[in-house]
């Protein structure tokens, strides 16, 4: 018999399963439950994108891209990243991936070794402790507070700093938390790295959802940062095209040569007719991001009162599409908290632990749904209170 456990790799063994994932499989076994715990859009991928992508397939276009992906999108990309975030990049400084969180999987290997230390700002996207991890590298964790609205601080990133530290990950917009860094922010922070050999990684898959005047800024924009910076974004959340399974890094040529030396052994390229969809998508959908954006931003405002009015303290998020309100009033840790809804009232969310501890006492909303998901999904969490004995003070 062979002894499956002695030969897996203990990394591999050691690595936590992804609790959104737990409770959207948990989600789709109960019959009339409503799942808010993936973020993933509910608006179909526009049409531009979709006929490019049915045109390509018309002429014939199913042969592998080059390696590092089409000449056209990374042209095209060079010159969104110009007019979207004011970010000139070579087109050889860009090169296009399965989703983002290959790119993410490549910064992270490109760069860790055995004891190298990664800077993680929690709560924060699953997937980059357990990669660290694999690597050899040994995560610091950061944990952000809600009093900050889960902003990150220099002070904070300063005092995480030894002489082992090799990346800096900044995952803004935030998911779980929809945090966002301001300008200011990334100057102080700037004035912490930027003597250093540091290297950051900018995950700002969320950049096109920022709501506010003051916009996004990318730390990639900040003097002296953008030749320390890889900065990794996608399709999925501004173009609607999670299936599609497409993302892009942009960064110094010699770490993104090397990225895509290792996206050759393990990938080979990414997706064709994606990537000839990609090029409509960002040629011809700046209209289409504005159109869902503005709808995120109604849906976002509707979620925060609610749930303020419901007496569950809810910090106005400034990007993603995600609220993380604080149930520590109902005396319940966030686990117990998502997994009783979801037993009685059928409505999955996800706890707020699944993004490090410091989400402990909160959950994750997304509100990358319709407007009669949430509002269906706010009825049953305030019957989840009212059943459980929590009156808002002042009623």
């Amino acid at each position: 018999m062979i002894d499956y456990q002695k030969i897996q790799a203990q990394r591999a063994l050691d690595m936590k399963a992804s609790g959104i994932r737990k409770f959207f499989e948990l989600a789709a076994e109960i019959p009339d439950c409503i799942s808010l715990g993936v973020g993933e859009p509910d608006f179909q991928t526009p049409w531009a994108i979709r006929e490019a992508a049915i045109h390509s397939l018309e002429l014939g276009r199913t042969k592998y891209t080059a390696n590092a992906g089409l000449k056209e999108l990374r042209e095209a990309l060079s010159a969104f990243m110009e007019r979207r975030y004011s970010l000139s990049y070579d087109p050889k400084e860009i090169f296009v991936t399965v989703g983002g969180s290959e790119a993410i999987d490549l910064a992270i290997r490109m760069l860790v070794e055995d004891g190298d230390e990664v800077i993680i700002p929690q709560p924060c996207y699953v997937s980059y402790e357990p990669i660290t991890t694999l690597t050899g590298g040994v995560p610091v964790t950061i944990q952000t507070k809600e009093e900050d609205e889960f902003r990150v601080t220099a002070r904070q990133i300063k005092e995480a700093i030894t002489e082992k530290t090799k990346l800096l990950i900044l995952s803004f917009p935030n998911n779980p938390t929809g945090a966002v860094l301001r300008r200011q922010d990334l100057l102080e922070i700037a004035d912490v790295i930027r003597d250093t050999n540091i290297i950051v990684l900018a995950d700002e898959i969320y950049a096109e959802l920022v709501y506010g005047e003051e916009g996004f800024t990318s730390i990639a924009q900040i003097d002296g940062m953008k030749e320390r910076t890889i900065v990794v974004n996608g399709f999925s959340k501004a173009f609607s095209m999670t299936g599609w399974r497409l993302g892009f890094a942009a960064g110094p040529k010699p770490l993104i040569d090397t990225m895509i030396k290792i996206h050759q052994s393990c990938i080979m390229a990414a997706p064709t007719t994606s990537q000839y969809a990609a090029v409509a998508a960002v040629r011809e959908c700046d209209n289409d991001i504005e159109r869902m954006r503005q709808e995120y931003d109604f849906r976002r405002k509707y979620c925060v009162r609610k749930l303020n009015e419901m007496g569950l303290h809810t910090f106005e998020p400034k990007g993603a599409f995600y609220v993380f309100p604080n149930i520590s009033v109902l005396g319940m840790n966030s686990d117990d908290f998502c997994m009783q809804l979801l037993k009685e009232q059928n409505l999955a969310i996800v706890p707020g632990t699944a993004f490090g501890e410091s989400g402990e006492g909160f959950v994750r909303i997304s509100y990358a749904y319709s407007i009669e998901h949430l509002q269906e999904a706010m009825r049953r969490i305030e019957r989840f209170l009212k059943d459980h004995g929590y009156q808002k003070e002042g009623k």
